[in-house]
C-alpha cells in the first residue's frame, strides 16, 4: 500500500515507516493525518511486526503540520454562531490528537530516530513514541506559540512527563529551539549519534533487539509502562500482577533459556492478529 507522506516497509519484524517530503521538511498534510493512524493501527494489529521505527528523507523529521492544511481551511471554524462552531472544532482537534495517541496504543514499541527539526506536530510525534533518538544536528521546537496558538495535538502532557518542567514551559512560551545536546542532558531523547547515518543504524540496531525478545512479553512491557505511568505504585502492581497471572507464557521463559544454552537465537511466536 502506498502513502502520500511516507513510505511503509515491513523486513525481519521491523517496520520502518520513512517520511518522504524531503522537498517539503516532510509537513504533514491533510493524508498525513489520515493515513498515519492508519498505517499504525494495521502494523499493530496485523502483528508481524515486534517494534516500529520512524525515521525521514532530507534535512528534517518534519516540519509539523503543512501550511496546506490552515489553508485549505479544513481547521477553519464557522463564525455565524461561535459557540456551536467552538463545540465543532473541539471534535477536529480530537481527530489530529488521535493521529499521534494511536502510537502509544500500538502493540510493538516505537522507536523515533530523529534528524534535524522536529517542528511543532514534529515533536507531538517524537514524544508520542516510546524512545526517541537523535542527530547532532537535531532540534525540538514547540512553534505553535510563534505562529499565534497553543499547541494542542499531544505537546503538554506528553512533554511535562519527558523532560523537567522548567524546560517544557521554556519550550512553549518562546518557541526557542532545544538543541539535540541539551535534549540529551534532560532525557527528552535516549542517545545523540554523531550523523543521521549512525543514527538510522543505531536506531535499527535497538530494534533488531526488541525484535528478538518474545513479542509477548515486550507488548506486555509496553502496557505495564504505560500504565504505569498514568497510576499509582499500588494501581501499577496490582495490574501487573493481573496481567502475569493471564499472559505469562511458560514456553517463552522455556526457549529463552534454552536458546541462550544452544549459543542460537530464540524462536517466539508473534502475537495474534485482531480482526476488524
Amino acid at each position: 500500500m502506498s502513502y502520500a507522506c511516507f513510505t511503509l516497509e515491513i523486513a525481519d519484524h521491523i517496520a520502518h515507516i520513512r517520511f518522504n517530503r524531503p522537498e517539503r521538511a516532510n509537513a504533514m498534510t491533510l493524508e498525513f493525518w489520515k493515513e498515519f493512524p492508519e498505517a499504525i493501527e494495521r502494523i499493530s494489529n496485523d502483528a508481524e511486526a515486534r517494534v516500529i521505527v520512524i525515521s525521514s528523507e532530507g534535512k528534517h523529521f518534519s516540519a509539523g503540520m503543512d501550511i496546506s492544511v490552515f489553508m485549505s481551511g479544513a481547521l477553519d471554524a464557522d463564525g455565524s454562531n461561535p459557540h456551536v462552531s467552538a463545540e465543532a472544532f473541539r471534535y477536529k482537534i480530537k481527530a489530529l490528537q488521535r493521529t499521534f495517541s494511536c502510537l502509544e496504543g500500538a502493540r510493538q514499541p516505537v522507536l523515533a530516530a530523529i534528524q534535524g527539526g522536529a517542528i511543532g506536530a514534529g515533536v507531538d510525534l517524537a514524544t508520542a513514541c516510546d524512545c526517541r533518538y537523535a542527530s547532532e544536528d537535531a532540534f525540538f521546537t514547540v512553534q505553535e506559540t510563534a505562529i499565534g496558538m497553543t499547541a494542542d495535538v499531544g505537546t503538554f502532557p506528553r512533554l511535562l512527563r519527558l523532560i523537567p518542567e522548567g524546560w517544557a514551559r521554556q519550550m512553549a512560551y518562546t518557541a526557542e529551539r532545544l538543541a539535540a545536546a541539551k535534549a540529551g542532558d534532560i532525557g527528552l531523547v535516549n542517545e545523540v549519534f554523531e550523523t543521521p547515518e549512525a543514527l538510522l543504524d543505531g536506531v535499527m540496531a535497538i530494534a533488531r533487539k526488541i525484535a528478538a525478545h518474545s513479542p509477548l512479553a515486550v507488548s506486555g512491557c509496553k502496557k505495564m509502562a504505560n500504565y504505569a505511568r498514568d497510576h499509582s505504585t499500588a494501581d501499577a502492581l496490582d495490574y501487573v500482577s493481573v496481567w502475569n497471572a493471564a499472559m505469562l507464557r511458560p514456553d517463552d521463559i522455556k526457549e529463552a533459556y534454552i536458546a541462550r544454552g544452544e549459543k542460537r537465537a530464540a524462536v517466539f511466536d508473534n502475537l495474534k492478529p485482531l480482526k476488524d
